[in-house]
């Protein structure tokens, strides 16, 4: 938070307390959702919270006919992403210019790495390396966690 987010904060409550001593009962919840607001808050709406524990697998659901993407944390250094695959979904084929850990959390996966193929179960990870061609095949339901670590182009 911003010393301008908080000195506007510290004026918004003041003048909550004030318009409450004058016997305003609308501010009621506004000064109580104020002072109950935890010590950490998400650093953007499209990651997770931070400083709280987290169930992995029940951070995202399946969607039919979907894959769905959450970002669990984003930088400029890289980025974690948990990732649910309806069944018969997967990604088309992509190079990427850095490294990828993909690790299977729930059910099983295949992903071919320059045309050869590995087939990965829950708690199994594989490294694809960058600049190679990959992609991932429908092979049922499943999640996984993707992380790349951008260190810089190899």
């Amino acid at each position: 938070m911003t010393a301008a987010q908080r000195n506007y904060n510290f004026a918004y409550c003041l003048s909550c307390i004030i318009l409450k001593k004058k016997g305003n009962n609308q501010m009621d919840n506004k000064i109580k959702a104020m002072t109950d607001k935890p010590k950490f808050k998400k650093s953007d709406d499209n990651e997770l919270e931070k400083a709280k524990s987290h169930i992995i697998v029940e951070i995202i659901e399946y969607v039919p006919n979907s894959v769905v993407i959450k970002t669990i944390i984003k930088k400029s250094t890289g980025n974690i992403s948990i990732m649910s695959f309806d069944s018969g979904e997967g990604l088309t084929e992509k190079t990427s210019p850095f490294d990828t850990f993909a690790q299977i959390i729930e059910g099983k996966a295949e992903i071919v790495i320059d045309k050869i193929s590995h087939l990965l179960e829950s708690g199994q990870g594989i490294i694809i390396p960058a600049h190679e061609p990959n992609f991932i095949k429908p092979n049922g339901r499943f999640k996984m966690i993707s992380t790349v670590i951008k260190s810089g182009y190899e």
